[in-house]
């Protein structure tokens, strides 16, 4: 099994992952076999169903990266499912209230710390009969901290027994500031809401997580975040394909 992700946060690791916006286990897996820590289906965003975020998070169980799905919605039906198809993390959006966190950890967590369902039928397969006994160690509770609701109450959702992480939704928060979507590093606002958010998972010891990019991602490990994502495959494959392209033309001008 691989190491949980929490059990590499407490021990001052940064964990670095790909994101999935495209439907698919192929690429999901290629994605995985680069090396990647964990790798995230997004099924808020993302253009896939249930089911084919099952054939992903199966596909991504084939490499050493830890699979992870951000759900669309706070709802314990879908954070269930995507548990029992084998994810070892959830990421849940727009969790504004200290209320929204816990009930984001009810679904994620077995009882006595949890109220979520038994039912793991295909993780139970990956995993076997320990599973149960193991889940609530190695599942991540992620919640998603992008909105000036939740901003307020970061200190109180980040303390909230079963969250693991704090994840910054860096477009959503900015234009809860009145910014434009984004990474806005520099402005006053953007600026004091990512230290907020830091400090507030430092103090409750949780792990700080963010979506990013190559060129952020230094920033954001430097300001103390465990949880970046480097790339996701739709901006790969159009970053690739474009250079590519770019290279044939510029050699063919030259002919």
């Amino acid at each position: 099994m691989a190491a949980a992700l929490k059990a590499r946060w407490r021990a001052g690791e940064v964990t670095l992952g790909a994101w999935c916006m495209m439907p698919g286990a192929l690429s999901a897996e290629a994605l995985a076999r680069n090396g990647f820590d964990w790798v995230l289906i997004d099924m808020q965003h993302g253009c896939m169903d249930y089911e084919t975020a099952l054939s992903m998070i199966r596909a991504i169980d084939l490499t050493s990266a830890i699979p992870i799905v951000r759900v669309p919605w706070n709802d314990p039906g879908i954070i269930g499912r995507v548990l029992d198809a084998g994810a070892l993390g959830v990421v849940i959006p727009m969790i504004q209230t200290v209320e929204d966190a816990r009930k984001a950890v009810d679904a994620c967590l077995y009882p006595p710390m949890g109220r979520r369902s038994f039912g793991p039928v295909r993780v139970g397969m990956r995993d076997g009969p320990g599973y149960f006994g193991e889940a609530n160690s190695r599942v991540a509770v992620i919640p998603m901290i992008e909105t000036a609701e939740a901003l307020a109450a970061v200190e109180e959702i980040a303390a909230v027994p079963g969250v693991d992480a704090l994840f910054v939704g860096p477009f959503d928060l900015s234009v809860a500031l009145g910014l434009p979507p984004g990474d806005n590093d520099g402005k006053p606002a953007f600026d004091a809401a990512i230290a907020k958010v830091a400090a507030a998972a430092k103090q409750a010891g949780a792990a700080t997580a963010v979506l990013s990019n190559s060129k952020v991602a230094p920033l954001r490990i430097s300001q103390g975040f465990q949880m970046i994502s480097v790339t996701t495959d739709i901006a790969a494959l159009t970053m690739a394909t474009r250079m590519d392209l770019e290279t044939v033309r510029t050699a063919a001008k030259g002919n």
